[in-house]
């Protein structure tokens, strides 16, 4: 059988020698954690942009495992995009995402990983999950419709590094992030998420001197959000201090309405008009938060507020976003 729930693991901070595959590098979450290894001292890590390294190729993925043999892996690559996106090519979203994780994984561990870990999303859950939502709620119920194909690919990532655990003892992990933010984000104008498309609008709102910007739904629905360099340092802390067959929710544990966090974007980007709620649109879930209590009782807890996320995020955009 796998390794109990809080085995020691094999340390991973002390060798800043050792090759570290962050798969995914340029993304929000991969550039994050290659930012935080550099930071600690990390000197082999191993970056393939897709050009480089086309993660669903398996040959590809193979030759370069038996080439470069990474000591441990950090498997943060994988085809993302919101509502509209998953409506239009649900194909893609389980195909890509199984073919890449299913390469990695398994290369990984034929080529001698010592550990790897696998990044997935708070959609694994059931659409009517309990709140807060524990790991053990996994597979207790339909999920999302509008984002299944996604889901289904992840939780095929969380059961397949259970099932290397329980085959070969071989230390594979999980961790789910909670809604993310900071550098790198998408700012797209359609696709982005909630919280950076809200700071490109009063942001354009702004600039253009609009009176109101106009925000969907009742500003109600409660949503939890995590500076993506807090999931760094939480990535870095599990690779270090967890070894376990559950998969283990990243999340800050605080709640904001869309209403509060639509109000503090508008304070930190300098937009002095009024927001105006659009009723007649959807609100969606009306409360979705994780509950992280496991990996606060395993001594990880985030750092960065908020409000100082926010406008390290907006300076951010600022110097790297076009108009």
């Amino acid at each position: 059988m796998g390794a109990a729930p809080n085995q020691e693991t094999n340390s991973f901070l002390p060798d800043k020698s050792a090759k570290v595959f962050v798969a995914g590098h340029r993304g929000l979450v991969g550039s994050a954690i290659v930012r935080k290894l550099q930071d600690l001292g990390f000197t082999n890590l191993l970056l393939r942009t897709h050009a480089d390294l086309d993660l669903t190729h398996q040959s590809d993925v193979e030759s370069f495992f038996s080439t470069q043999t990474p000591r441990y892996v950090i498997l943060a690559a994988a085809k993302v995009g919101g509502i509209h996106a998953n409506n239009t090519y649900p194909a893609d979203f389980i195909a890509v995402n199984l073919q890449i994780q299913t390469n990695v994984i398994d290369s990984s561990y034929r080529h001698g990983v010592e550990k790897l870990i696998f990044l997935g999303s708070s959609c694994i859950y059931p659409k009517f999950a309990p709140q807060p939502i524990p790991e053990r709620a996994l597979l207790t119920g339909p999920l999302e419709p509008t984002n299944e194909w996604y889901a289904v690919a992840k939780i095929a990532g969380i059961k397949m590094c259970q099932a290397y655990r329980i085959q070969f003892n071989w230390d594979a992990i999980s961790a789910m992030p909670t809604n993310l933010y900071g550098p790198n984000d998408n700012f797209h104008p359609e696709n982005s998420h909630v919280l950076p498309a809200l700071m490109r609008r009063f942001h354009e709102a702004k600039i253009k001197g609009f009176k109101q910007v106009v925000v969907w739904g009742t500003g109600s629905p409660l949503r939890e959000f995590l500076h993506v360099d807090d999931l760094a340092d939480a990535v870095v802390f599990l690779m270090e201090k967890y070894s376990g067959l559950s998969h283990v929710n990243v999340g800050s544990g605080t709640e904001v309405s869309i209403k509060e966090l639509a109000e503090l974007v508008k304070e930190v980007v300098g937009f002095e008009g009024e927001v105006v709620w659009d009723d007649s649109k959807p609100d969606g879930t009306p409360r979705k938060l994780m509950d992280s209590s496991m990996l606060q009782a395993l001594g990880w807890s985030p750092k960065i507020s908020l409000r100082d996320g926010l406008v390290g995020t907006y300076n951010w955009y600022l110097e790297h976003v076009k108009e």
